[in-house]
């Protein structure tokens, strides 16, 4: 093979390389519309002129925050790491991602059945069991008393983060990190580790957006697929 030919062979496998590795991450928004998601509001069953929650604003998705529910995503994943940006815009205030989501309205007739990655102001990172659950390293420090354990109403459902000193002021953007591999999660906010969870009683589902009462802002939402240990 002359020099050129061999050249050319070697870039050819390059460019090859690195797009099987460029195809595993996703872009969950395209910034233009909600392509790829749907939204459930159980006030649109009964009023279906309410308004819809989940806007595009300058490139960015807003979750308004009321009336409340979800934006969910069409596609179910598995064994992969999430980063998004997101932010307060006016005051500090509620909202969550849901991890692994599958039966809707499966808690309070609102909740999908999932794990939730709390982004609420200064708890960031903290888990929320819907009807599935997962453990951590001091749980009852952590959770409470093991007899008020629980993935139901009136149960103890949240897991505090292990710290809440991660997250930008009021008005910047915060990066969230989620990577999920098998029946583990670990949660990054501004690339601190807040949060690790394992033997998780679900592995792949859907990803949501909550609208929970604050006007919240998200962007770069990325998906990049992981292969499981």
């Amino acid at each position: 093979m002359i020099p050129n030919q061999k050249y050319i062979l070697l870039l050819l496998i390059a460019i090859a390389l690195s797009s099987c590795g460029s195809s595993k991450e996703q872009e969950l928004f395209n910034g233009k519309n909600l392509s790829g998601w749907h939204i459930d509001v159980p006030m649109h069953d009964s009023i279906p002129e309410a308004i819809n929650p989940f806007i595009i604003r300058n490139g960015n998705l807003v979750s308004l925050g009321e009336p409340q529910g979800h934006l969910i995503s069409d596609a179910s994943y598995e064994n992969y790491k999430l980063t998004l940006q997101y932010r307060f815009i006016s005051k500090p205030g509620n909202c969550g991602i849901l991890i692994h989501a599958s039966e809707p309205r499966a808690l309070y007739k609102m909740f999908p059945k999932s794990i939730e990655v709390q982004l609420m102001h200064e708890n960031a990172g903290d888990f929320w069991c819907i009807v599935e659950d997962i453990n951590v390293d001091n749980m009852e420090e952590r959770r409470g008393p093991k007899t008020e354990w629980g993935i139901t109403e009136g149960k103890l459902r949240r897991i505090k983060n292990l710290t809440d000193t991660s997250e930008k002021p009021l008005g910047e953007w915060n990066l969230l990190t989620v990577e999920c591999i098998d029946n583990t999660i670990k949660v990054w906010i501004n690339n601190d580790l807040v949060n690790y969870g394992y033997d998780a009683t679900v592995s792949s589902g859907q990803i949501a957006i909550q609208a929970e009462g604050s006007e919240v802002e998200f962007t770069k939402i990325r998906l990049q697929k992981l292969g499981s240990e």
